[in-house]
């Protein structure tokens, strides 16, 4: 149902609805579909069927209809092909890591808020206007990002300063001072090597 779909996580159906994700899609999709026309009074408690996109789900009545995890509300809603039973969760086949996918997803600023340690970073993008500026489709960036840890550890007062709005410009500096140009892996960096920030230096 509708509810199903939006009972996933934050961003989930967004990402699969992305045209790069059509094979992930569809196999999630596939995942709801049994060949053949399967009744409610054909199912038996234990039962495993084979889905179209080759993983099995598997029946449980041991406290009313389930399918895996999934509860079946409505049975037998009747189709000119076939059958309809209505569940109230998404199936997602076992092959698929949902959290990993979601990563694949997700642009700098979404990332550094699904993180939870980030939350000073992105307040304080927020406040210098930068989150636009960093988010899909600019980039890529490689962001040196501070744990909120790290902003604890600045001096008393001075991160509440930098966060007035008579401020923006500085911290926007000091927060381009952080980012670099292109997306720059640890297995690209060498002792030694020197790379411009966005602000500059």
């Amino acid at each position: 149902t509708d509810e199903a779909f939006a009972s996933l996580p934050d961003g989930l159906v967004t990402c699969l609805l992305e045209p790069g994700n059509k094979d992930t899609l569809a196999d999630i999709l596939k995942y709801h579909v049994l060949s053949g026309k399967v009744l409610s009074t054909d199912l038996s408690d234990g039962l495993s069927a084979t889905t179209l996109n080759g993983d099995d789900v598997v029946v449980d009545l041991t406290d009313g209809v389930k399918i895996n995890d999934s509860v079946v509300s409505t049975v037998d809603v009747g189709a000119t092909n076939g059958v309809i039973h209505v569940i109230d969760s998404v199936l997602v086949p076992s092959d698929i890591d949902i959290d990993a996918f979601l990563v694949s997803c997700r642009d700098i600023p979404e990332t550094a808020v699904a993180n939870g340690n980030f939350g000073t970073l992105v307040t304080a993008l927020g406040a210098a206007d930068l989150v636009g500026a960093l988010s899909e489709p600019d980039g890529p960036f490689t962001v040196f990002a501070p744990t909120d840890e790290a902003f604890a550890s600045l001096p008393d007062g001075l991160l509440s300063c930098l966060l007035e709005p008579d401020n923006k410009d500085t911290l926007a500096d000091i927060l381009k001072y952080h980012v670099l140009s292109g997306k720059v892996l640890s297995t690209d960096l060498s002792d030694g090597l020197a790379a411009t920030t966005l602000n500059g230096d």
